[in-house]
């Protein structure tokens, strides 16, 4: 059982899965924002996804220099530190004066969400009692994939249908993030470190002086007993968040351009209804097992770019959004069933590392696909971009489930 050191024992894994939600709703936030700041700002599709992908460069460089950080230094820090950032960037966007910026808050809002992905997906696991365990995986990933959903839908709801679209959304973000910051300052602590030590200089009866303060946060790495299952898994997560990544950073362009609605409320609604499924699909995969929960979240993610890419070719709005949802369902059934087939496999003393590595690789899949997209549509345009784009996933994907089909993980 993991160790709990101060803050209200009666909350648990809720209330860190609650904290989660709010920071990972910031890093989405700006995704129907987008076109507005290209009207102001006056850039191209390219640079949208710069700016988005400037998002993925912070994740994946905290993952990779600090990914383990919490195991170290505990579960508490990181997480109101990982809250700091988030309301930094959301000053950035407040006080925006140009692309520079942009780019800052992004970067910051990327920073957050390396801090979060491990940390806050390793405090909720930490915080479940005996026979909660299932649920308190469930709401780890929930948080995570509805914190991201929930940001485009308020920041869309708040634009369009208030006069502030380009700060109240962020003012409504800071507000929120204050309670997250009450939230992780009540949760218990669940990683020994020097902090936690008496005043006598003991844990407790009969223990040594804990020597924490001698350890390092070290480079990420995959302990053995955890490669065997942590291959399939990545390679999974990679191609489910490529998907995440076209409609966080480009699916209102397609909407406004492409199909014609320019209701800003729509496309964030539009963005939400992926993770919605996502969210869905995770709900599902302990009914399936993770042996079967990988390859058919696999195939279902097929189903759903197939249809998003005939969604672009006839120009149907519906079409989208089913593409969206069976999309999202499958990365759903997938993300769930890797990472937890991951954290299962993982010591406990590496769990945040390991779990930050798996991150790199999901955000790998978030942010390079993306680009090219943004890059594509300086040739192809944005229609002939986005069904480049569905192509090489489905390709992926089916490549990916034909694999775990036959080299599922074991589970434990």
């Amino acid at each position: 059982m993991p160790l709990r050191h101060g803050g209200n024992q009666r909350l648990g894994y809720p209330a860190a899965a609650v904290v989660f939600a709010i920071g990972m709703a910031g890093t989405t936030l700006p995704t129907p924002l987008y076109g507005l700041y290209r009207e102001r700002l006056g850039f191209s599709e390219l640079m949208v996804t710069v700016v988005f992908a400037a998002y993925a460069v912070g994740v994946i460089t905290v993952l990779l220099l600090a990914g383990n950080l919490s195991d170290v230094v505990g579960r508490r820090p990181v997480l109101l530190g990982a809250l700091g950032l988030s309301a930094a960037s959301a000053l950035c966007f407040l006080f925006e004066g140009g692309v520079p910026m942009l780019l800052v808050g992004r970067v910051l809002s990327g920073f957050a969400a390396g801090l979060f992905s491990g940390t806050a997906t390793a405090t909720v696991l930490e915080l479940a009692k005996p026979g909660q365990e299932a649920r308190a995986g469930f709401a780890a990933t929930a948080a995570n994939m509805g914190g991201l959903g929930c940001g485009p839908l308020l920041a869309g709801l708040l634009a369009q249908y208030t006069p502030w679209p380009l700060s109240l959304p962020f003012l409504v973000h800071l507000a929120l993030l204050a309670v997250a910051g009450v939230l992780t300052w009540l949760v218990p602590e669940t990683v020994r470190t020097a902090r936690t030590v008496r005043t006598d200089g003991t844990t407790g009866r009969g223990q040594q002086p804990v020597r924490s303060a001698r350890r390092r946060p070290a480079a990420l790495r995959v302990p053995p007993e955890v490669r065997g299952v942590f291959a399939p898994s990545a390679i999974a997560a990679f191609a489910g968040f490529a998907l995440l990544g076209l409609f966080t950073a480009v699916a209102p362009s397609f909407v406004g351009q492409t199909l014609g609605v320019r209701n800003l409320a729509v496309s964030g609604a539009v963005v939400f209804t992926v993770f919605l499924g996502s969210t869905a699909g995770q709900s599902l995969t302990g009914r399936l097992g993770i042996t079967r929960a990988l390859p058919a979240g696999c195939l279902v993610l097929v189903v759903g770019l197939l249809l998003v890419g005939a969604s672009l070719v006839v120009e149907s709005l519906p079409l989208l959004v089913i593409g969206a949802v069976l999309g999202g369902t499958g990365q759903g059934l997938a993300f769930r069933a890797a990472l937890t087939a991951v954290s299962a496999a993982a010591p406990p003393e590496h769990r945040g590392g390991t779990i930050s590595a798996f991150f790199v690789i999901a955000y790998l899949g978030i942010s390079l696909p993306v680009v090219g997209v943004g890059a594509l549509t300086l040739w192809l345009g944005l229609r002939g971009a986005g069904l480049t784009f569905a192509g090489c996933v489905i390709v992926l994907a089916a490549c990916v489930g034909r694999y775990v089909l036959r080299r599922p993980p074991t589970e434990r």
